[in-house]
């Protein structure tokens, strides 16, 4: 079989024209430390089996890509935003967002130590102050801080999601889920307890899948009236 050689130059270019169809602006020292990340991702993953995309050039669409596409319900004016990605795996969404935004700060929480152990290097390696790696399961984990907004990406079904991160919601604790088609079934699940603040489809460049990010808050009349 014929050695195929990465070329990171082509990835950065398969980059830089995704985020062009987005129509952010993320900067070349940026763009080059997301290609430094999936770089480290692919390498590590033939040992560790972090992610089953093997293809880099998938890895661009389905993991940078499809991670920035929710930049703009991401970015606001303050600096000081603490956000918990559940689940993470191989830091999908969070790392990428961290990136993007070095001044807020992220969490990536994952059970598998294989999986936090290189999240950790790359941490290390990209020098990201503002995250942090959690090794933990969602229903034992406790942050310091309060939280702005607790997001997922690969975690199982919203129920299960919603009454993972339950203890860890005050009133102003926005929850986002990100989607491909419309779970129908699972929001007609949802304990009463949360509220759907929007459904936004999303459109990510090269990749002809649905996509939906699901926008959820406490619904504090309930919760007030103790239903």
């Amino acid at each position: 079989m014929k050695h195929v050689v990465l070329d990171p130059s082509v990835l950065a270019k398969d980059l830089e024209n995704g985020i062009q169809l987005l129509g952010m602006t993320v900067s070349s020292e940026q763009q080059a430390l997301l290609i430094e990340y999936l770089l480290m991702l692919v390498k590590w993953n033939k040992a560790f089996n972090l992610t089953s995309i093997r293809d880099p050039h998938q890895m661009v669409v389905r993991h940078l890509l499809d991670s920035l596409v929710i930049a703009p319900w991401i970015e606001n004016e303050r600096e000081d935003e603490r956000f918990l990605d559940v689940g993470t795996g191989a830091g999908i969404p969070g790392l990428p967002l961290s990136i993007l935004f070095p001044n807020k700060h992220f969490t990536l929480l994952d059970s598998n130590g294989k999986k936090t152990r290189f999240l950790i290097q790359v941490k290390t390696e990209l020098k990201r102050d503002n995250v942090e790696v959690a090794k933990s399961r969602i229903e034992s984990f406790s942050p310091l801080e309060k939280l702005d907004t607790i997001f997922c990406r690969a975690f199982s079904s919203l129920p299960n999601f919603v009454n993972g991160v339950a203890h860890l919601m005050s009133e102003n604790t926005q929850l986002i889920a990100m989607k491909g088609v419309i779970p129908e079934e699972e929001l007609e699940q949802l304990p009463a307890s949360v509220k759907v603040e929007n459904i936004i489809p999303l459109e990510v460049p090269y990749l002809d899948e649905e996509r939906h990010l699901i926008i959820l808050q406490q619904d504090m009349t309930n919760i007030s009236e103790g239903v």
